[in-house]
């Protein structure tokens, strides 16, 4: 009975898990359209439109198509001249509001090294010794150690997240000089995956190096 429990259990587990996932991504995002469809509706007057607006609450998924679209429609006109100047005079105008400029200028410039195309960070998978001697853990390269920090480090270190098992949005920040950095092949989706797996699902092997003509395998037996 246990054998075949964990065996349904194993079956239906990811698919419970996904669902979960897209019904929260629905739920979120439903809800802020309504509640931007309620900003309006305060604007407009009883009439015509407020309740063709009123009306728009009962079509499925709309509120998931409009925020989409909101959000290319927003990355568009940042990435442009235009908008990339009102986005500077935006930030401005956030950065002299006490209180807000603090919470504001934080969590930007997280965002900004997280999802930069540019950025450093999640870029690099690496193992470290971490949190004693031969005990090994997986961590990621986030950048390297600026300011007051760095001037008391001598040599070149780097900043890493390790993030612990099985929820890997928790974790430790550590600087470590380079040379106690070991470089993995794996991609950061990878060693991802094998930490909220524990280990259980683990990449592949590295491809072995290709060999040039007229040189000899250096994998080859005989």
């Amino acid at each position: 009975m246990k054998k075949y429990l964990i065996a349904g259990l194993l079956v239906w587990m990811p698919l419970a898990i996904t669902l979960w996932v897209l019904l929260w991504l629905y739920g979120a995002m439903d809800g802020m359209f309504l509640w931007l469809l309620s900003g309006v509706q305060r604007a407009v007057p009883s009439g015509v439109a407020y309740d063709a607006l009123q009306s728009l609450r009962g079509i499925p998924f709309l509120g998931v198509f409009v925020m989409v679209g909101l959000l290319l429609g927003t990355g568009i006109f940042a990435t442009n001249m235009f908008g990339q100047w009102w986005l500077r005079q935006w930030d401005s105008a956030l950065g002299r509001i006490p209180i807000v400029k603090s919470i504001y200028n934080s969590v930007k410039q997280v965002s900004d090294t997280l999802f930069s195309s540019d950025g450093n960070a999640f870029r690099e998978a690496v193992l470290v010794q971490y949190p004693h001697q031969g005990s090994w853990t997986i961590a990621f390269v986030t950048g390297r150690p600026g300011g007051e920090v760095a001037s008391h480090l001598a040599g070149e270190h780097v900043s890493l997240y390790v993030p612990t098992t099985p929820n890997p949005t928790s974790g430790f920040f550590l600087m470590m000089p380079r040379a106690n950095v070991r470089p993995l092949q794996m991609s950061v989706d990878e060693a991802l995956k094998y930490i909220i797996s524990m280990g259980v699902v683990a990449p592949p092997p590295p491809a072995p190096p290709a060999v040039r003509p007229g040189e000899a395998d250096p994998n080859r037996v005989g």
